[in-house]
C-alpha cells in the first residue's frame, strides 16, 4: 500500500474543510427540520455537509432515522421497533425538493430489516411523489441490500429512477469487522440484477479506502464492481465518525485516489469521482451530466 500515513497523526490538509460563510446552509437545515425530514448529510456526519446545504443541496434520508444493521464504519443511529413507514413522507420530501429547486433528486434510506419489502414502497413512492411535483428533475436512489430480496429491488426499478445506487463500501476480507450483517456477494449480485432488469438505468457503487485493505483487494473489488455491470464509482476516504465506530487505518493521497480513478476508468466504469472527501451522493448532479466515456 502506498501514499499513506498513520492515522494517529493529525488529518492531513486535504482533508480539512472550512466552514462557508453566509446564512444559506442554515435555511437548509432549518428546511429539512420544518418538515420533519432527514438527511444522510446529518445522521451520517458528512464531511461535506455545509458545502452541500450552502449550495442549496441535501440527500433525503426516508423510512425513519434509525438503522436496523450495525455497520460499524457508520454514524447513524442503531435501533428496531420503529415505526411502519410515513404515508406522507414521499409528498414532504418532493415539496420540500421543490423549494430548493433541486434539479437532481438524491434518495437514501436507513435499512429497514423489519419491513417485508425492506422499505422498497416508500422508495417508489418517493420517486412518484418526485415526478409529479417536479417533472423536469432526475432521481437517483442509494438503497440497502434488502437482504438480497430481488423483487424488492424491482419494486424500486419499476419507479425508473435515473440512476440506481447500492455501495459495495468496502472489500470482502473487512466485511466481517464493517459491515457484519451484509454480504460482499448479495450485494454484488444487487448490483448485477438492477443492471440486468432495466439496462437503460446506469448502475452505482461507492468505495471507502482507509480501513486496512490492500491495492490488490481494491483492484479485485473495481473488478468484481465492472463485471456486475456498474457503471457509475465513488471512491472516497474513510473518516472515523465518532468513538464507538472503526479508526480509520490509514489515509491515502490524492495523488493515490488520481490513480484510482485512472484504473477504474481503464476497466470500463463510464463515470468516476475519486478524491479524499468524494461521498456516494457528493456533486452526483455533476457526475449524471459528465460525458460517459465509451463502454468497453
Amino acid at each position: 500500500m502506498t501514499d499513506l500515513l498513520p492515522p494517529h497523526q493529525p488529518r492531513p490538509a486535504w482533508l480539512r474543510r472550512r466552514i462557508p460563510p453566509g446564512s444559506a446552509a442554515e435555511k437548509v437545515r432549518r428546511l429539512i427540520a420544518e418538515n420533519r425530514l432527514h438527511t444522510v448529510c446529518q445522521a451520517a456526519h458528512c464531511p461535506n455537509i455545509w458545502e452541500c446545504f450552502s449550495h442549496g443541496t441535501a440527500t433525503f434520508l426516508i423510512l425513519g432515522d434509525r438503522c436496523s444493521r450495525n455497520c460499524r464504519f457508520c454514524a447513524v443511529a442503531k435501533g428496531s421497533g420503529q415505526s411502519p413507514p410515513d404515508p406522507q413522507e414521499p409528498s414532504r420530501v418532493a415539496d420540500a425538493a421543490a423549494i430548493l429547486g433541486l434539479a437532481h433528486v438524491v434518495i437514501t434510506s436507513v435499512t429497514r430489516d423489519d419491513l417485508a419489502d425492506g422499505g422498497a414502497g416508500q422508495f417508489r413512492r418517493t420517486i412518484a411523489a418526485i415526478g409529479r411535483r417536479l417533472p423536469a428533475a432526475t432521481t437517483e436512489v442509494l438503497v440497502p441490500d434488502f437482504k438480497g430480496d430481488l423483487s424488492a429491488v424491482k419494486t424500486v426499478l419499476a419507479a425508473r429512477p435515473d440512476v440506481f445506487s447500492h455501495n459495495i463500501e468496502t472489500v470482502p476480507r473487512l466485511y466481517p469487522s464493517a459491515r457484519p450483517k451484509a454480504d460482499y456477494r448479495q450485494s454484488l449480485e444487487v448490483l448485477a440484477f438492477a443492471a440486468r432488469n432495466r439496462p437503460a438505468i446506469p448502475v452505482k457503487s461507492g468505495i471507502m479506502l482507509g480501513l486496512g485493505e490492500t491495492d490488490a483487494e481494491i483492484a479485485a473489488t473495481l473488478k468484481d464492481l465492472r463485471r456486475s455491470n456498474c457503471r457509475i464509482l465513488t471512491l472516497g476516504q474513510y473518516l472515523q465518525p465518532g468513538p464507538e465506530n472503526l479508526p480509520a487505518a490509514r489515509y491515502v493521497s490524492p495523488a493515490a485516489f488520481d490513480r484510482w480513478r485512472q484504473l477504474a476508468l481503464s476497466l470500463g466504469f463510464t463515470r468516476v469521482a475519486s478524491g479524499p472527501l468524494v461521498r456516494s451522493s457528493y456533486r452526483a448532479e455533476e457526475m449524471l451530466s459528465q460525458p460517459a466515456r465509451p463502454k468497453h
